[in-house]
């Protein structure tokens, strides 16, 4: 072999060994592990309802002591209804009740709700989130318009009370009506309310759990909120736009959770500002984190959840826009792992919206817009988990 034959061949291994060089270091960035909880989607989870029912958007999820999971969604008009006036179109399918029940095996327990001819309360115009209090109760609010209030249900259904004056407008100073609540959460020990009011307020509100009387709110860094604040931040510009950038002094909207941890704080989704803030339980302002800070459109914080362990380790937090969960270090406040991905089969989203976990660690998850579906993710226990898990689907499946 001549002097050129070599210089040719060995440029060539050396050409090619960077080429495996870059093409290995990007197949360790796509496999890169993580310690970090894990999951698997249950595509059987839950069972099929009956009836030939079928949801809408499912808007709100929560799950009660004994493990049960409550959703409640905002059926179907049209011809989903598979309705002309009062005459069925077909032989399928119809609306389901607002509120489903279901055991943990997936079972459905009963199903209740909506407006009611006697006006004994008033239904959300657009029910959005709901909460399980120590006594089993169920908590509904709603952000359509007039939705100023927050009703309260035993868990079969039967009406317990109004909080707030529905019918009502804007008035994040207000103490006597809230306007469009998104979610509702509680401190039990200190039999508080916390509602995440909303997409027509800008603020938190703590209210008594016996009495519903408003007891405290915040805005943004504790804050006094304002119904219309103005913002540094063009969120229209969209070139190089990054919410971290601004650091918006009002919550920009909706204030879409507000959830106390076991340690005296609590931590509320700011959609739109792409932000989590936390706070103590008087509304001092304690610090926050940026997730996707250039997500325009819905914003990347949607609703989150603690780990059930006593020092509650991770948040889950929903991000509807990006389409995944995000595995959140509560302590750092830094992503260590993401679940789920954008799509329409099991463990994939399109437009997850609302999360809450079990004593098992397991994650349950619904779908607005076009998703319009309930998730369970079975927790795996914390181990080398990929950076983003994707789908989750079974082993071996």
């Amino acid at each position: 072999m001549n002097g050129r034959r070599k210089v040719i061949l060995v440029g060539g291994l050396f050409a090619l060994f960077a080429v495996l060089g870059v093409a290995q270091a990007r197949l360790d960035a796509l496999v890169q592990t993580v310690q970090a909880p894990m999951f698997e989607v249950d595509p059987y989870w839950p069972k099929p309802i009956p009836n030939g029912w079928i949801y809408g958007t499912v808007i709100g999820v929560t799950v009660d002591a004994q493990d049960n999971v409550y959703i409640v969604h905002r059926g179907v008009t049209g011809d989903e209804a598979n309705a002309e006036g009062d005459q069925p179109l077909a032989a399928c399918c119809t609306s389901a009740p607002p509120v489903l029940q279901f055991d943990p095996e997936g079972n459905l327990v009963r199903a209740w709700g909506g407006p009611v001819e006697s006006g004994e309360y008033v239904w959300p115009n657009s029910n959005h989130g709901l909460g399980i209090d120590q006594m089993g109760n169920v908590w509904i609010g709603g952000n359509g318009g007039g939705d100023s209030h927050v009703l309260k249900f035993t868990q079969d259904g039967q009406y317990l009370g109004t909080y707030g004056e529905p019918g009502q407008g804007r008035d994040s100073n207000s103490m006597t009506h809230f306007s469009q609540v998104a979610d509702i959460e509680f401190d039990f020990e200190a039999n508080e309310a916390y509602f995440a009011d909303g997409y027509g307020n800008k603020r938190v509100a703590v209210v008594d759990i016996d009495s519903g009387d408003i007891l405290r709110y915040w805005g943004a860094y504790g804050n006094r909120p304002m119904d219309n604040p103005t913002f540094e931040g063009n969120r229209t510009a969209g070139v190089g736009w990054s919410s971290e950038q601004y650091q918006e002094q009002q919550f920009r909207g909706p204030v879409h959770c507000a959830e106390p941890s076991n340690d005296g704080l609590v931590y509320v989704c700011d959609r739109q500002n792409n932000r989590v803030q936390v706070f103590q339980t008087d509304g001092t302002y304690v610090r926050e984190g940026y997730f996707a800070p250039a997500t325009l459109g819905d914003g990347a914080t949607w609703d989150l959840t603690f780990s059930p362990d006593p020092e509650q380790t991770y948040f889950y937090l929903v991000d509807g826009k990006n389409a995944r969960i995000r595995i959140i270090n509560r302590q750092t406040m830094q992503e260590v792992s993401t679940l789920g991905t954008g799509g329409r089969y099991p463990g994939q989203f399109q437009a997850i919206h609302s999360i809450d976990s079990d004593s098992q660690g397991n994650l349950y998850v619904t779908e607005t817009y076009e998703g319009r579906r309930l998730h369970k993710f079975v927790y795996m226990g914390v181990g080398n988990a990929a950076r983003h898990q994707g789908a989750a689907w079974p082993t071996g499946r």
